[in-house]
């Protein structure tokens, strides 16, 4: 049966204030379903790309709220009953792409719904004290926030069930899925656009670099201090909560590049001689578009870097979260580099090609499944 070209698709997103990796993923998905309907709980116009504003994006309440569109994750307490009152009746096929709570979003009985899963919330399962522990807002915040975010995390799982089926963007992310909401999930890795990121002209290549948000996760800070160990300079594309924090502990050698074109981050990796990934990532975009442009990664061992880098071969994966384990990594990449061509051919896996034929399987495996088959 497949997807009935009449089908009334509707696309549900957390929420739409910048391009990251996962509007990526729904541009590309909006390139699937072009007419497809747009949810979010807020928007802010012109701040992601024209293919996922090309129809209108309809969205919550929050959207009303003052300020949301620059302080929205302080709202987080409001997103549950948000992302509820979107009315998606009329519609046969429900497509969220979720990493707090569109994966939630109440589908009409006669639909089928499929959740593209970034993550469950980092925030209210596993990594609570790394965005809100009590060096971050204060004893007495963390406190009141934990009790809070506890209600969450059980109002998270109790919808787990509104999903037919889950698709997740890695091993590390499914069996996270498996852990917190006790389903399986199938795994369909994000699209990289490696038309785009290739390599270039031969250039010197130098230095680590960093692609990151900086949020705690992501352990900048570790990256900062093993590079000022290896005494190499650090390039830091990004921006986010942490930059303060982090411009505080950086030496003269690391610079902050901030938001960045995507000509720059290209041409960031082309002259880079290592790409970092200090932190665990659900899978991590960044690493394999360097690979794509024939650098190297030094990467934790751990969460995504374990699914899309070569260890010996396109990059190396450090056992240990440390600065000297990176530092003693970076210098091994400086000593023997790693072959260019075998990283471009590992990212060739994660093209944007591969994500549509991968995911349009998944979604047709789904409207062809009979009622006892959903939920796996």
């Amino acid at each position: 049966m497949g997807i009935a070209t009449d089908a009334r698709v509707a696309l549900v997103h957390d929420w739409l204030t910048g391009m990251r990796g996962g509007e990526r993923v729904l541009e590309t998905i909006c390139g699937l379903f072009p007419d497809a309907a747009r949810f979010a709980l807020l928007h802010a116009r012109g701040s992601v790309s024209p293919a996922i504003e090309a129809r209108p994006i309809r969205t919550s309440f929050v959207q009303r709220l003052p300020g949301s569109h620059r302080y929205y994750r302080p709202l987080l307490p409001l997103f549950p009953a948000a992302v509820e009152q979107f009315d998606l009746d009329g519609f046969d096929l429900v497509i969220s792409t979720s990493h707090c709570v569109a994966k939630s979003v109440v589908a009409p009985g006669r639909a089928r719904h499929l959740c593209y899963c970034f993550t469950p919330m980092r925030y209210v399962w596993d990594q609570f004290p790394a965005y809100f522990g009590p060096e971050r807002v204060g004893a007495g915040a963390s406190r009141w926030l934990r009790r809070g975010l506890a209600a969450i995390a059980r109002w998270d799982a109790s919808t787990a069930h509104r999903v037919d089926r889950y698709v997740a963007i890695s091993q590390y992310v499914a069996g996270r899925i498996g852990r917190y909401y006790n389903r399986r999930a199938s795994i369909v890795y994000p699209p990289v656009d490696t038309s785009f990121f290739q390599p270039g002209p031969a250039l010197p290549r130098h230095g680590c670099l960093i692609v990151s948000a900086l949020v705690p996760y992501k352990r900048v800070d570790l990256a900062i201090r093993a590079c000022a160990e290896a005494r190499v300079p650090l390039r830091i594309v990004g921006d986010g909560p942490d930059l303060g924090r982090l411009r505080q502990i950086a030496g003269p050698e690391t610079e902050f590049l901030g938001p960045v074109s995507d000509e720059e981050v290209r041409q960031a990796y082309r002259s880079a001689a290592v790409m970092l990934l200090p932190g665990p990532e659900d899978f991590g975009i960044a690493p394999v578009e360097a690979q794509a442009c024939g650098c190297p990664v030094v990467a934790l061992a751990e969460g995504g870097a374990s699914e899309t880098v070569v260890d010996g071969e396109t990059g190396i994966l450090v056992p240990e979260s440390t600065p000297d384990a990176f530092a003693d990594a970076i210098d091994r990449i400086h000593v023997r580099p790693p072959d260019a061509a075998a990283a471009r051919r590992q990212a060739l896996r994660f093209s944007r090609e591969r994500f549509r034929a991968a995911l349009t399987t998944e979604i047709t495996r789904l409207m062809n499944a009979s009622p006892p088959e959903l939920h796996p």
